[in-house]
């Protein structure tokens, strides 16, 4: 599968087979594609929980405060994404230049994440909305989290469904 074929096929799943697990290999090779992931300075401010079983059961109800995520509990697995600091030289070029670096970079990890789980045939959903202290205390993680993405196999009924993007030329100029 070549890059644009997984940039067409990947979607936020909403419906997971439940009596379906990750195999090992699969999880290794989506983590392995996240540490790979270009970040400021080669820095990687960023940790992965992956949270299996009765941990992923209670974090996927920490992303469900007032009627969101749903689905979340039927996936298998639950990667909890927390902000680690900066190395130094990130640190600096963030603050001199007023940009938040890490956000950049967990968003660039988190697309090569889910692009790899596209292409070992797994489906994901990455989540912003989570009650932070309850997930930190489920993982006893002490930064704070900045992204829950949800793993598994669709479900038969999470068929794709047609994308709903602005044209290019909404989004591209040249000059």
């Amino acid at each position: 599968m070549n890059f644009l074929e997984i940039a067409n096929t990947r979607q936020s799943c909403r419906n997971y087979n439940e009596a379906k697990s990750v195999e090992q290999e699969k999880l290794n090779a989506v983590l392995e594609a996240a540490r790979l992931a270009p970040s400021a300075c080669n820095g990687q401010p960023y940790h992965f929980t992956v949270c299996h079983g009765q941990a992923a059961k209670d974090v996927a109800v920490a992303t469900q405060g007032m009627g969101m995520n749903k689905f979340a509990d039927k996936a298998p697995v639950m990667i909890v994404v927390s902000e680690q600091p900066y190395v130094k030289s990130a640190g600096l070029g963030a603050k001199l230049k007023g940009n938040d670096y890490r956000s950049i970079d967990i968003g660039i990890a988190a697309a090569y994440l889910t692009a790899e789980a596209t292409a070992q045939g797994l489906s994901s959903c990455i989540l912003g909305w989570f009650d932070d202290g309850k997930i930190r205390k489920i993982c006893g993680i002490d930064h704070p989290v900045r992204l829950v993405i949800t793993l598994g196999y669709a479900d038969d009924s999470d068929t794709l469904r047609p994308k709903k993007r602005k044209s290019i030329s909404e989004l591209v100029s040249e000059k």
